[in-house]
């Protein structure tokens, strides 16, 4: 059974699940999808686009789905996607995307605090925490796990691996490879993130090599080439090393603080 507030405004065209609850005063357009078990606090708007999965839940003030700050924009047919279990926090703005992508997209057991941005053709990854005020631009792309602290900002077509810590205010204009931690002004290596990484039960071998194969990476006398070679003819064995070459063949922006 569905408890929808008297004052809140869904359309009759709307796809919605079971066991939804809709506070008081939100909206939500014709072409939503919204999955079963969520919960949809006061004053949100989910526009259309919305494709929202299972047991999300979206505080007050969300704003779901808009179009995208993309002056190419011509009000082409897009998605917005959340994955299951996802939670949004007040205030938070997802957009959906552009006719590039045709979809922005949030994965499964995210945690999106209060006032971040989700931008336009942007991809977020399961299991990620971005935190609050976290500023992101159009096109990126934030692997699995990553975790991006309070008012952290995120330069357009930026790529975030997996598995990433970034400290809070900062300003990330290159790309960030996995495993690390980015800290500082200019943004820096900061190292393995090897809290995180115990934390989701790697082994110690893994986090071994994974050190080794930043010791490489981000050897002053090595450039990213000559590294990526190195690395390639000693360690890429290990899946963990496959993930951090793969991201290099795909980085066009450069590595956060080489």
């Amino acid at each position: 059974m569905n408890h929808i507030h008297p004052t809140a405004i869904v359309s009759s065209k709307a796809k919605i699940g079971n066991n939804i609850k809709v506070g008081a005063f939100s909206i939500i357009d014709d072409d939503v999808e919204i999955g079963d078990d969520c919960s949809i606090a006061s004053h949100v708007a989910i526009y259309d686009g919305a494709r929202i999965g299972n047991r999300v839940s979206i505080f007050q003030g969300a704003s779901i789905s808009n179009q995208p700050q993309d002056l190419k924009f011509g009000g082409e047919k897009s998605l917005l996607v959340i994955g299951n279990d996802t939670v949004v926090r007040e205030f938070a703005t997802l957009h959906r995307g552009t006719s590039d992508t045709g979809k922005s997209q949030v994965g499964k057991n995210c945690l999106l605090m209060a006032y971040s941005h989700i931008p336009h053709d942007c991809t977020v990854g399961d299991k990620c925490i971005i935190a609050n005020g976290v500023q992101i631009a159009g096109h990126t792309e934030i692997g699995y796990w990553a975790i991006l602290g309070g008012l952290t900002v995120v330069h357009q077509f930026v790529i975030i691996g997996d598995h990433v810590m970034i400290g809070g205010a900062t300003k990330v204009r290159q790309d960030v490879p996995p495993f690390i931690v980015v800290a500082n002004e200019p943004a820096k290596f900061a190292g393995l993130n090897v809290i995180g990484l115990r934390r989701r039960e790697f082994g110690s071998e893994d986090i071994e090599i994974l050190k080794e194969t930043y010791n490489y990476l981000y050897d002053k006398s090595l450039n990213v080439s000559q590294a990526r070679k190195i690395i390639e003819s000693k360690l890429d064995h290990n899946v963990h090393v496959q993930n951090v070459l793969n991201f290099l063949s795909r980085s066009k922006r450069g590595l956060v603080g080489k």
